[in-house]
C-alpha cells in the first residue's frame, strides 16, 4: 500500500510515519530527513534546500520531485510506502502521478494552529537518523539521547517559534489545498490527531482498514 501524510508542521506526521512503518512492514520516506542529511553532508541538494528551509519555505517542486523518484525506485519501497513531507503542493502531486506512483490512501492529520507552536517547541530530532520526539509527550528514555541509534538530540532551526508561524503559513497557502485534490479522487481520510500518540495511530490504521 502506498501512503501519503498530510498535515501542518507538528501535526505528528514523522511520528506516525515510524509508527505505522513498523506496523504494515513498509519503509517511511521522510523527505525531511533525506534533506537534512543532504545538508549535513553539503551536498549540492543539501545547500540548494538550506536556504528555503531555514526561511521557513517550500523547496522548489524539481529538486523535490528527483529526490522522490530516487527513493521510491529503492528496493525497500517495492512492496508499498508511507511519504511524509511529500507532496506538498498540487504541482507536487500531480508530479508524483506523472511519475507513475499511484497512491492508495491520504491520511490527513488534523491539529489545530494554536497547539503547533506549543508542541514544536518541545520537538527533539536526532541528529543521525532523523527520529523526532517530544520533551513532554514522546519523551526519549535518556535525555538528549536516540533511542533508535543514541544520537544527539537537538531543536531543529525550524522549529523556532518565528520560523514555525513562517510555516504555518505556508502550509495553509500551499500544502492544505492538497485535501481538496485527494478527496476529489476518493482517496482522502481526516485523522482527529490531537490526542496522545497511540490512539492517533490506532485511528489511523481504522481508517486504512475501512478502506475499499
Amino acid at each position: 500500500m502506498n501512503i501519503v501524510l498530510l498535515g501542518s508542521p507538528g501535526s505528528g506526521k514523522g511520528t506516525q510515519a515510524e509508527v505505522l512503518s513498523r506496523r504494515l512492514g513498509i519503509p517511511a520516506v521522510s523527505t525531511g530527513n533525506i534533506l537534512r542529511e543532504a545538508m549535513r553532508r553539503g551536498t549540492e541538494v543539501g545547500l540548494a534546500a538550506k536556504d528555503y528551509i531555514d526561511a521557513g519555505q517550500l523547496v522548489p517542486d524539481g529538486v523535490m520531485v528527483g529526490i522522490i523518484r530516487e527513493r521510491l525506485a529503492e528496493p525497500d519501497c517495492a512492496k508499498g510506502f508511507i511519504l511524509d513531507g511529500f507532496p506538498r503542493t498540487i504541482a507536487q502531486a500531480v508530479a508524483l502521478d506523472g511519475i507513475g506512483v499511484a497512491v492508495q490512501a491520504v491520511l490527513s492529520l488534523e491539529v489545530p494552529d494554536e497547539d503547533i507552536e506549543q508542541r514544536m517547541s518541545g520537538r527533539r530530532s536526532c541528529r543521525q537518523c532523523g527520529s523526532t520526539y517530544h520533551v513532554q509527550v514522546n519523551p526519549p528514555a535518556v535525555e538528549g539521547v536516540c533511542d533508535s541509534c543514541g544520537g544527539e538530540l537537538y531543536r531543529r532551526d525550524d522549529d523556532v517559534p518565528a520560523v514555525v508561524r513562517a510555516r504555518l503559513i505556508t502550509y495553509h497557502e500551499n500544502t492544505e489545498p492538497l485535501k481538496g485534490h485527494y478527496e476529489s479522487q476518493g482517496l482522502l481520510r481526516v485523522i482527529v490527531a490531537r490526542d496522545a500518540i497511540e490512539k492517533v495511530t490506532e485511528r489511523c490504521l481504522e481508517a486504512l482498514e475501512a478502506l475499499p
